[in-house]
This record gives C-alpha cells, structure tokens and sequence, in this order.
C-alpha cells in the first residue's frame, strides 16, 4: 500500500471517528447572553444529545423560583427542571433555555423581555422546531408563565405552570402577581379568554403552604367557563415543592413535547 493511500485511510477512519463522537455527546449546558433593554442578560441553554430527537428538537422555556435568583448564571440550575436535565443527558429530547432572574426581581417588565429574547435566540442558534415551543416555571416561576405566556401567547404550544397563582399571597412581596392583568376586574376570566383554547397542564401540591392552591382553583374554574377547560393536577403528598414530582414525570413530558402550535 502507498503512503498516500495509507495517509487517506487514515484520514477517512479519524473523520467518521471525530462524527461518531460529536453524534454520541451527550446532552449538556451552555452560557449564552441576549441584550435587552441596553444591557446584556446571561442565561443557560440546554444543549441535548444529538441521538435523543428525530428531526429538530422542541424547545423548552423555563423560569425558575424566588429561591434561584441572582447574577451567576448558575442558581437556576439548580432546582427544578435543572436537577432533572443533569440526570438526563442522554436522552431529554428537547432544548432548554433557563433565564435568571436578579436578587429582589420578579419575571415581570425586563425579565420577561429577557425570557422571550433568549427563547428567541436559542430557537435560531439551535435550529428548534417553532411549532414545539412550550414554557413551564415552578413556585415564581410559576406566575411568570401566566406573565410570559400573556405578553406573546401565540409563540408557544402549550404551558406547564407548577405551583405558581395570579395574585400577591405574600403582604411583604407586592410584586410576585401577574402584572399583565393588573387592573382587571376579573383576572382569572381575562386569563382564560386570552390563553382559551391553548394546552395547559397545571400543577400543584395539595399541602402547599407556601403559594394557597386558591389561585389556580379559580383559573381551572375560569377556563372551565369559558368552555376551553384545562389540564390540573392536585399532589396529594406535596407541599409546596410539586416541581420535583411534575418534572419526574413521563406523562407530563410526554404529554408535552406531544403539542404542535396550531
């Protein structure tokens, strides 16, 4: 055999050799950053393993609780969705875009402008599908989904918010509610008229002593009213963390990722 034979076979075999790597990585986060209102926002993106999706992967927007903020780009990791990607690697399906939110903050005004700029973003760099975006946030995250949701509804397929609620519960926190339906007479009827008819599945845990279960008992009645009910699960063991259960659930996710935006 010629050396350059030689050389070209060797070639060849360190090409399909550097593909068989880059197919078999694992799912895994990385730092990307948005500009939003003249300043530059950091936020994590789940990256998933190639082999884990047929075709182009779902994306999935996720606005963690009161308990992950801050200026690290990493507190969001750790709790929720987070938690459950790391054990996940292999085989989550989807995309994931993780935004934070600053000390003292809520995901209103900026931040949600953050949330949807990053979804954006990662949308494009990552080439997801645009038909298989959903959004899902527990605890504070959980109101920011109804915020989120209600600022560009027709962006996404369908909505998962887990132990979140509409209104302040807390005398201390004024600002934990849902801003865009400030003012509104009747805030659960103008959620279900503007979001009616879109899947949502919410969540939350039965002894929750944290975030009353009220809130959502009156957006389910709503949406009931209206003629476009919703999905809702009450934990009977859960209190306020119902974030774990619902993200370790298949059902859930497959229930999910199999929602199309019409």
């Amino acid at each position: 055999m010629s050396l350059r034979l030689l050389l070209l076979l060797l070639s060849a075999l360190m090409l399909t050799a550097c593909a068989h790597v880059r197919h078999a990585t694992p799912g895994h986060f990385v730092a990307r950053q948005v500009q939003v209102d003249g300043a530059w926002h950091r936020y994590q993106v789940f990256v998933p393993a190639r082999s884990a999706y047929p075709g182009k992967p779902a994306l999935v927007l996720f606005l963690h609780g009161s308990g992950e903020r801050g200026s690290d780009n990493a507190s969001q990791l750790k709790a929720g969705l987070g938690p459950y990607l790391k054990q996940h690697t292999a085989d989550f399906p989807a995309v994931v875009v993780m935004p934070q939110v600053p000390d003292g903050e809520e995901w209103t005004g900026t931040n949600a402008r953050v949330a949807l700029a990053a979804q954006a973003a990662a949308l494009d760099e990552f080439g997801a599908d645009p038909d298989r975006v959903y959004l899902t946030g527990m605890s504070m995250g959980g109101y920011g989904t109804w915020e989120v949701a209600l600022m560009d509804p027709d962006r996404f397929a369908a909505l998962v918010p887990v132990c979140g609620a509409v209104h302040p519960n807390r005398p201390d926190r004024p600002s934990l509610r849902v801003t865009e339906v400030d003012g509104v007479a009747d805030p659960y009827a103008d959620i279900a008229r503007r979001l009616g008819g879109k899947p949502i599945w919410i969540f939350h845990g039965a002894l929750d002593d944290v975030v009353p279960l009220e809130d959502d008992h009156r957006l389910v009645a709503a949406f009931k009213a209206q003629g476009t009910p919703v999905r809702y699960t009450e934990l009977p063991q859960a209190n306020h963390n119902a974030w774990d259960p619902t993200y370790a659930d298949p059902a859930m996710w497959s229930w999910l990722l199999a929602q199309h935006r019409h």
